[in-house]
């Protein structure tokens, strides 16, 4: 990789060069980086220590909380210190391997959801056989699954964009190393490139979007076949969640990636990356949480056991 290029660090321009933003969006940031891991491990915590939390669905989100701590993590952090620091550089090696590590997490976080929408599929359409159909030779396949298709589709990104040549500009328009800014400032010939996003995230969004709507599909077929309007909000609630998860999430990545190189603007696109990559894991614990019973029970659990040790 490193022959194919004259360049050895990148800099990344951030949002701005004032000091007095920079401050306030440090702090911002961190504030919303300790929520997200702390939402993200609580929820983690609770599915391993809670026995009535010890079912597919929560598997799923447990996984899911993981890789969005994850995700944030490989980001945050990094621009969080370059808030502070007059030189904003990340060496070349460092910056494929933010790219493959986002990738990674943002692709497996498409699959994840996914199978969490069939999760509910089965849990509704049919919950007299869910243990049988959601079985751990099911789920366990399918987060395995995820995690590969994340880490073969950030390979293939990752090789390609860091075989192009930088020869004009090592400023990348971007708080990380994201695809379409370092496509931006490549002298090499990007059409390749361009094609490989354009199919590969667009195949990837279309199968785990037909994916949720067919299960939801069936899911509100089977909510039409509830006669109590209180069986039928319970339902609609626990996917509701769910749902707004994923209508925020495949929103920002269609917007970000499906779309032609020359609608590129660097600093509106910041901004929508930074709402999927870091705004949304922040968001998920609150989604997933908030509207869930089983949850918010376990949570009291949790809380009465550590303060009935705590008053002995």
């Amino acid at each position: 990789w490193l022959n194919a290029t004259e360049v050895t660090i990148f800099v990344l321009k951030g949002f701005t060069d004032k000091l007095e933003l920079q401050t306030a969006l440090f702090f911002l940031f961190l504030a919303t980086y300790l929520f997200t891991m702390m939402g993200n491990l609580v929820l983690v915590l609770l599915v391993i220590v809670d026995s009535q939390l010890h079912n597919p669905m929560y598997y799923f989100l447990s996984v899911l909380s993981s890789v969005d701590a994850c995700f944030s993590s490989v980001i945050t952090p990094n621009m969080l210190v370059d808030f502070m620091l007059k030189n904003k550089v990340i060496s070349f090696l460092g910056c494929a391997a933010q790219m493959f590590l986002a990738v990674t997490f943002g692709t497996t976080e498409c699959f994840l959801l996914a199978a969490m929408a069939y999760d509910r599929y089965v849990a509704i359409y049919n919950p007299l056989l869910y243990s049988v159909g959601m079985s751990p030779r099911v789920y366990v396949p399918l987060i395995v699954a995820s995690y590969v298709g994340g880490i073969l589709h950030a390979s293939v990104h990752t090789v390609a964009t860091f075989s192009l040549s930088f020869c004009a500009s090592n400023e990348i328009r971007h708080v990380f190393c994201d695809i379409p800014p370092l496509l931006a400032i490549s002298c090499s010939d990007t059409h390749t490139n361009q094609l490989l996003l354009f199919y590969f995230v667009g195949s990837i969004e279309i199968v785990t979007i037909l994916i949720v709507l067919i299960s939801y599909g069936f899911i509100v077929l089977a909510i039409l076949n509830i006669h109590s309007a209180e069986g039928r909000w319970k339902v609609f609630s626990t996917c509701g969640s769910h749902l707004t998860g994923v209508s925020i999430y495949h929103g920002t990545i269609v917007f970000m990636y499906v779309r032609p190189s020359s609608s590129y603007a660097p600093d509106h696109d910041m901004i929508v990356s930074m709402f999927y990559s870091i705004v949304i894991p922040m968001l998920n614990p609150i989604i997933y949480s908030l509207r869930n019973k089983d949850v918010k029970e376990a949570m009291k659990r949790m809380f009465q056991k550590k303060w009935f040790i705590n008053s002995y």
